[in-house]
C-alpha cells in the first residue's frame, strides 16, 4: 500500500511565510572574538541579497564558542541560489568559514503555526 501525500490549503498568513535558515555555528575555542568582529563586516554582506529579510547571531551560554544563525529569506531559493550562488558568498566565506570547526550543518525551516493576535 502506497501513501498519498495530502496537499491542504494553507491559511493565507502561511503561504506568504518566510523561510527560516537555522546554522549551529561551532567556532574554533578562543577565536571567539575575531569571529564575532569578522561576523560585524559579513552581516553587510547578508543583508544586502535579494530576498533577506531579517537575521540574527546568538551565542550559547553554555558554550562560549557555539552560535545560533537565524536568517528570514522570502524564499528558499534566495538562499540557496541566490546567495549561495553570487559572488558575494565568496567574500563571506572568507571572512568566515575559516572560523568554523566542525563545519555547520544549515538546515531551512517553514512556519506552521503562526501566533494568534490578542
Amino acid at each position: 500500500m502506497t501513501r498519498q501525500r495530502v496537499m491542504r490549503a494553507q491559511p493565507e498568513y502561511l503561504e506568504a511565510a518566510m523561510i527560516l535558515e537555522v546554522a549551529v555555528l561551532d567556532v574554533i575555542p578562543g577565536q571567539e572574538a575575531a569571529f564575532q568582529a569578522a561576523f560585524a563586516v559579513a552581516e553587510t554582506i547578508l543583508s544586502s541579497m535579494r530576498g533577506y529579510h531579517s537575521h540574527q547571531l546568538q551565542q550559547c551560554l553554555e558554550k562560549d564558542n557555539r552560535y545560533l544563525l537565524l536568517v528570514e529569506w522570502e524564499k528558499l531559493e534566495h538562499h540557496t541560489e541566490g546567495f549561495r550562488q553570487s559572488p558575494r558568498y565568496e567574500e563571506w566565506s572568507a571572512l568566515l568559514h575559516h572560523y568554523y570547526d566542525p563545519f555547520p550543518e544549515v538546515q531551512h525551516y517553514r512556519k506552521i503555526v503562526q501566533p494568534r493576535s490578542p
